[in-house]
């Protein structure tokens, strides 16, 4: 129904920078939240960054003062610009959009929205020291 594509992601020195992008489609997408989400090996996932429709942001301590979420409603893409990247940054860092959206062209001519959960296949970052 939804996909989210995540692209942005590789191996930088600590200190550097990189932008991750996520890109979301689908049928007259209504995006209420979107986040970072990263999953370092063997551990468990974790909450980077969200930001709401209107735009509001959320940071896990962990990634303030350093990463900047942000995205743009008309063409449904989200940003995360990771600065003075750490070592313990490596992981795989993953999209996640909450919404409504319509699950065929039929559904859109009925007007019968469907409420969506979806999530990217994650991108590679790695930060060495």
């Amino acid at each position: 129904q939804v996909q989210l594509v995540e692209s942005g992601g590789g191996s930088v020195q600590a200190g550097g920078s990189l932008r991750l992008s996520c890109g979301a489609s689908g049928i007259s997408l209504m995006i209420n939240r979107m986040a970072w989400y990263r999953q370092p090996s063997g551990k468990q996932r974790e909450l980077v960054a969200s930001i709401t429709s209107d735009g509001s942001t959320q940071y896990a301590d962990s990634v303030k003062g350093r990463f900047t979420i942000s995205r743009d409603n008309a063409r449904n893409t989200m940003y995360l610009q990771m600065n003075t990247l750490k070592s313990e940054d490596t992981a795989v860092y993953l999209c996640n959009a909450v919404g409504m959206a319509f699950e065929s062209r039929r559904a859109l001519q009925d007007g019968r929205p469907t409420g969506f959960d979806s999530w990217g296949r994650g991108t590679q970052v790695t930060v060495s020291s």
